[in-house]
């Protein structure tokens, strides 16, 4: 079971679409195709509500389209999670909280070279969703070691459903709020964020990975136990590039790097074109390989995608779908170009 390099493509979840066919033909266009999430279409397709389904305290209100947690709820439904506790199904994501993952495992996926699957994270859960004081739940010490295990859970039977489909499926955990670890006003610092990471990846069943387009500290995530970091590199690439050192360790121990290049945002997508994409691309390995990391190496263990999601459009899905193609197209010249088909 191994996740595919050579700069093949793949893209983040969180897509503009209204149209679960449209999304879903939109995700299958790329040669890595994973089930989108849609918060336009549903509420219940939002990434933190979808990773809030059965979590002890959660309070949702559909018509106000807020998540909210209660430490009494908690308490008072803790004994129920229990009892499903070794009941892995239990964890699955539902019908309910998306419609498109199930469609999406009834296609029959074994002839790409890999297939993906996402759920959010539990940093980036755990910063974003308030208690009764309006307090991060990440920040209670009694909550934060039981989200941890639960969200591993949610992940392991994800991927076994996916491995079912694929035998090389894989896992992106979802950490847009990463970056606020490494700010001096977080409240959850460094440290504990990488004890109780190396705990939670120690939990989940490989192939797993971060997915995240912030800029956190690169050194930092490279260090995880992980198989899989994607990135936006479009709007990172000086400061990424620098950490040539865990880069390369990283892709020794065989991890592969998804380069997000494609814009989605309008304005940013209709500044660029295939040849500056590909020259910024260039650059960035050619920089690499001067520091010690060969171009061999850079490509056998890359994949390619759009640099970010984008529900913001006011063209809703167009761009988006723009950017799957142009991320595609980019992906056979680069491929042509280096010989590697």
């Amino acid at each position: 079971m191994t996740i595919p390099g050579n700069l093949l493509t793949t893209a983040m979840a969180v897509m503009p679409h209204t149209d679960v066919h449209q999304a879903l033909k939109a995700a299958l266009s790329l040669d890595v195709p994973f089930w989108p999430q849609l918060p336009n279409y549903n509420y219940h397709e939002d990434m933190y509500v979808q990773a809030a389904e059965h979590f002890p305290g959660i309070i949702l209100d559909m018509k106000k389209k807020t998540l909210r947690f209660s430490t009494d709820k908690f308490i008072a439904e803790f004994e129920e999670i229990m009892t499903h506790f070794e009941d892995l199904e239990y964890f699955d994501v539902s019908n309910t909280y998306s419609v498109v993952y199930h469609r999406f495992l009834d296609m029959e996926l074994s002839d790409r070279p890999a297939i993906r699957g996402q759920l959010e994270g539990p940093v980036s859960f755990g910063f974003n969703v308030l208690d009764q004081d309006d307090r991060p739940i990440l920040f209670d010490d009694t909550i934060r070691p039981f989200m941890f295990e639960f969200m591993a859970k949610r992940i392991n039977v994800q991927l076994k459903k996916l491995k079912a489909k694929n035998p090389n499926a894989f896992m992106f955990i979802d950490e847009p709020g990463m970056q606020f670890v490494f700010s001096a006003l977080s409240g959850y610092g460094e440290q504990k964020a990488k004890q109780d990471l190396d705990l939670f990846f120690s939990m989940i069943d490989s192939p797993k990975g971060i997915h995240l387009c912030g800029n956190p500290d690169w050194d930092f995530l490279l260090g995880l136990d992980m198989d899989i970091l994607s990135l936006d590199i479009y709007s990172n690439a000086e400061i990424f590039a620098s950490c040539t050192n865990s880069i390369k360790k990283f892709l020794d121990k065989g991890g592969v790097l998804v380069w997000g290049i494609v814009p989605t945002g309008i304005e940013t997508f209709e500044k660029e074109n295939l040849d500056l994409l590909a020259f910024k691309l260039k650059g960035i390995w050619k920089a690499l390989d001067k520091k010690g990391i060969s171009f061999d190496q850079i490509l056998d263990k890359s994949m390619l995608s759009p640099a970010t999601c984008c529900l913001v459009n006011q063209d809703k899905e167009k761009t988006v779908e723009k950017a799957f193609q142009m991320t595609n197209m980019l992906s056979q010249n680069l491929r042509e170009y280096y010989r590697l088909v």
